[in-house]
Formats: C-alpha cells, structure tokens, sequence
C-alpha cells in the first residue's frame, strides 16, 4: 500500500481539521478521494483516541509519522486496506452549495425531475454558481431512503396455490405460420412449489376455468385458497374490500370447493412463488428454445417439471420439491365425482309476452316483471333464467334446437286462440245448453273473430238472471238470431217483461193471528213485565233506605 508522504498528509490532516470536503481537499492537493477517505479515517480515530486519554494535551493532531514522546498517543494504525472498512459517513446538506435552496429543490424532486434539470433551473432563475455533481450530490441524499422489509409468508399444506400468466417459448402460430409467444399458464402450490404449466394462445372466461380444472387433476385435489392476480378473466372489478370476481370464474371454484383470494392492485410479492415459477420456466426451460406447435410445448413443459424442476433442491426451503409435494397431496382436497359446466351469460329484457328471447328462441322468464333485465345462463343443453341483482333462480328450461321455438307454458300464454275457444264455451256452458250452443254456433261461423261475441254472451249472465240469458240464446236459435246485440236485446226485453210481470201480479192478504210456532204467548210477556217492575220497585226501596 502507498504511504503519502509527510508533507499531503500534514496538508490533509489540518485540512480536515478545519472541516474541509473531501471534494475540496481533493482540488486543493490532487489527493485521490479514496486516499482522502482513509486518511479521515485515521484522523477521526486518532482525534477519538486523544478524547478519550487524560494524558493528551488538547492540541491538533500530529501527522502520521512524526515523532511523539512516549506518554502520548501510541502510533496510528496503518490505513485500511480498502474503502469497504471507513465508516460511512453521512452527507452534510449544511456544507452543500445547494442547501439555501432546499425547499424549491425538494418540490422538484417531488416532481420526479432529476438533477440535470434541476442544476439548469438553479442556473437560469437562481443564477446558481456552483457545480452539477453539488447538485446532484444533493438531490441523491434527499431521495435516499430505507429499504423495504418484505415478511415471509409461511402456509399450511393443501391451504394455498397462487396463479398467473406469463410468456411462453416463441411457437409457430397454425394461422400465420410465424413464430410468436402464447401465454403460460402457472399454478404453484405454496407449501410444496410444484407448478402445473401450459401454454395457450389465447385466453378467456372459460379458458381461464379450464386451466384451473386441469391443474386440479394434474395435483390430484384442490386447496383452500387461489391467490391470482386483478386479470380480467378472474375478477371484473378490483378492490381492496370486496372485489367483484367473474361469475363463471366464481362458479367454477365453487364447484371444487376453492375460494378466489385476489391480490391487491400492484402488489406481485403477495403471489411471489408463481412470479418465481414463471420466471424459472423462462430462464431456465424456455429461453432459447422454439417450438412447432403449443402441444410440443405443452409436453416439453411436463417433461421438464417431472424430471427437473419437480426434483430440484428449492433455494429457500432447502428441501426437494417433489418431497414437500408428497407431503402436501393428501392435504388436498378430494376432487368432485363431475367436472364443471360451463355456460356463457347474457343479460336480456323480460318482453310484453312475458319471455325472453336467446339464440333466436323464447323461453319464459316468469315471474320476473315484464320490463326488467335478467341474467341468462346459457348450458350445452339447458337455459337458466336468474335474477341479476340476487342470481336467485327463476326458470330453467331445456335448450330449443330449432330457432323461433317457443318454451312457454301454455297457462301462462296472455291470448291464445284455442285456449280462449275453451274457456269461453265452458262459462257459457255454466249459463246453460242453449248459451253453449249459439257460441259454439258463432265460434264456426266467424271463428277467431266470433269470441268477442262469445264474451258478450257470457258477460249477460253477470247483469241479468242465467235462466233469462238462457232463454233468449233459446230464441236466438230457433229464429237464426247469431249476433250479440240482437241476443242482448232479447235478454233486456225479457227482463222487462219479468219485472211488469212482477208488478200486475196480486198481493196476496195475509190473515191476522194471535197464535204461531213463531209468537210468544201473552202470558209470558206479563211475566217479564211484572218481573221488571218488581226489581225495579226494590231497586227505589234499598236508595230512599240509605238516605233516611
């Protein structure tokens, strides 16, 4: 190591005394700055020394190498041997050219400008003298900050697998013919790090399922909990309360048992096994490689995992990865004895007719009002019918194979021909033969046309006696009569007649009698009279006592 000689280190030492920079005893002697550090190094470790002896006389400090008498200070330590053993020392602001100007240059750090600029303005608007690197020595201090702690997460076997997307090896694409990336796919379960992997060239709702379903079976069971990230295939809104995951997504891991745990906004370290999975696929078993289909890959994928990243020693478990995924298999969850259906879902308005129409068909979609939106769940062979707010089921009905079918009840059906044909003769049926009769009269003559008649008949029956409604349906019959007003003027007619009838007919005299079934004797009414007036004559006895 090179020793300065007496002179630059007599010069350094007065020099950082008087609390010159390192900067400008660099300027003033040509020293290099590193030389510089390890020699202050020594005068704070000489100036500490001299503290701490009662013997020392305050003074300054002597230069390396000159003479002392005994009692003093022993001989300074040789400089160290690299600048990794000097202390770090923090940056003096009070000592930087830049600090008059602190708080214009903290908003323009907060403005995320860097130095350069900053130096520029200092210069045009603050005619600024000093140099960039002061600058920039300053605004790097002010920008210092800790580093963050990341805790480490530790799961339970069977509890958690952490899924997402990444970039497979370049593949030929069938259409075009040129290679480009699909996506890989990577679930990781937690406890043991084994991935299930495959590539696709493109993803949606139902690809995004099918994946899930076929990590499932890969493992062999399913865990607890799914940490993904905020992709649209999972969840539809994302929030740090109560986010929105896709329904089908939803129903998929309701059906083996999972629940969606979705990671918060901007925050991979959450699922950091999966990121290091896919980055340990692309490093590691992909860079460099191409591939003629997505099944070369595929299987390339699953040769790589069973002999390589299965067996390997996992850097911060210490352990093999296809010893901590024997232990955690019977953890899992036990598969369900179907698979999943998938469907796809629209949201329709419950037309005047009460249905709704999907795929050129209409199903009926009662009781939900006429007028509302509905949510339809479209199966392979089925249609569900569910109300959107609530997803509560409201009808299910099998899936038409024709287009214009009609799934509609036929007691639910507001008009229909045949329908009202029937009902129609069975009230005029009610009234009588003859009423049943002229209808079914009318209903072969005018047909469709001829049941606003029919309801006009069977409407007499409300404001007018049944036998006399049956009587003129009776005439109408026997003089070819077969229109409504015409039956109904032969209903008024015979009501009147019916009512004079009723007046001209004699009131029949009714013969006074003393004795009936229905009359009391007179003997007991003089009983109860005779009774009343002897409770009331005690009644005035006991009250005219009580006074006297």
């Amino acid at each position: 190591m090179n020793v300065l000689k007496q002179h630059l280190q007599s010069a350094i030492f007065t020099l950082l005394e008087r609390e010159v920079s390192q900067r400008r005893i660099h300027e003033l002697t040509g020293v290099d700055r590193k030389t510089i550090r390890r020699y202050q190094a020594i005068f704070e470790s000489q100036r500490a020394a001299t503290a701490n002896s009662p013997t020392v006389p305050a003074g300054p400090v002597q230069p390396v190498g000159a003479q002392t008498p005994p009692p003093q200070t022993p001989p300074p330590p040789r400089p160290p041997a690299s600048d990794a053993a000097a202390p770090a020392k923090p940056f003096n602001f009070a000592r930087s050219a830049s600090e008059p100007h602190r708080e214009w240059i903290e908003q323009q750090v907060r403005l995320r400008r860097n130095a350069q600029a900053i130096y520029q303005d200092l210069v045009d608007q603050f005619g600024f003298t000093a140099s960039y690197d002061s600058v920039k020595r300053f605004v790097r201090a002010l920008r210092h900050v800790e580093p963050e702690q990341f805790d480490r997460l530790e799961f339970a076997p069977g509890e958690e697998a952490q899924v997402d997307y990444g970039e497979g090896a370049l593949t030929r694409d069938p259409k075009t013919g040129r290679f480009r990336r699909p996506r890989l796919f990577v679930m990781t379960l937690r406890y043991s790090r084994r991935s299930f992997r495959r590539v696709v060239w493109k993803s949606s709702k139902q690809v995004w399922a099918q994946l899930h379903e076929e990590a499932f079976r890969y493992f062999g069971g399913t865990v607890s909990y799914v940490v993904l990230d905020n992709l649209r295939e999972g969840v539809i809104t994302p929030d740090l309360y109560e986010p929105e995951i896709n329904r089908l997504y939803a129903a998929m891991l309701e059906h083996y048992g999972v629940i969606a745990d979705p990671a918060r906004v901007r925050d991979p370290n959450r699922k950091g096994a999966v990121e290091n999975a896919i980055q340990h696929t692309q490093n590691t078993a992909l860079t460099g490689r191409r591939f003629e289909s997505l099944e070369a890959q595929n299987e390339f994928l699953m040769h790589w995992e069973e002999n390589w990243a299965a067996k390997r020693i996992h850097g911060s478990a210490r352990r093999q990865v296809e010893a901590m995924f024997r232990e955690e298999k019977p953890h899992l969850r036990p598969l369900p004895a179907t698979g999943f259906r998938y469907f796809s879902e629209v949201v329709r308005t419950v037309w005047d007719d009460t249905t709704v129409s999907v795929d050129r068909s209409n199903y009926a979609a009662r009781p939900a009002p006429i007028g509302s939106l509905v949510c339809v769940r479209i199966y392979e062979t089925t249609i569900e019918i569910r109300d959107r707010r609530t997803q509560e089921l409201l009808r299910t009905h099998a899936r038409a194979s024709l287009p214009g079918s009609l799934e509609l009840p036929e007691s639910e059906r507001p008009f229909n021909p045949s329908r009202q044909t029937r009902i129609a003769l069975a009230s005029a049926g009610d009234i009588g033969p003859q009423a049943k009769a002229l209808c079914q009269h009318m209903f072969d003559a005018e047909g469709r046309v001829g049941h606003r008649g029919m309801w006009g008949i069977v409407g007499l029956a409300k404001r007018y006696p049944a036998r006399l409604v049956e009587q003129a349906c009776d005439h109408a019959l026997r003089h070819h009569v077969y229109r409504y007003r015409q039956v109904r003027a032969i209903v008024e007619r015979l009501f009147e007649q019916a009512l004079e009838r009723l007046d001209s007919a004699p009131q029949l005299a009714l013969p006074l009698t003393q004795e009936h079934p229905l009359i009391r004797p007179a003997a007991e009414y003089s009983e109860l009279f005779s009774a009343g007036a002897a409770h009331n004559a005690g009644s005035i006895t006991s009250t005219n006592g009580e006074t006297t």
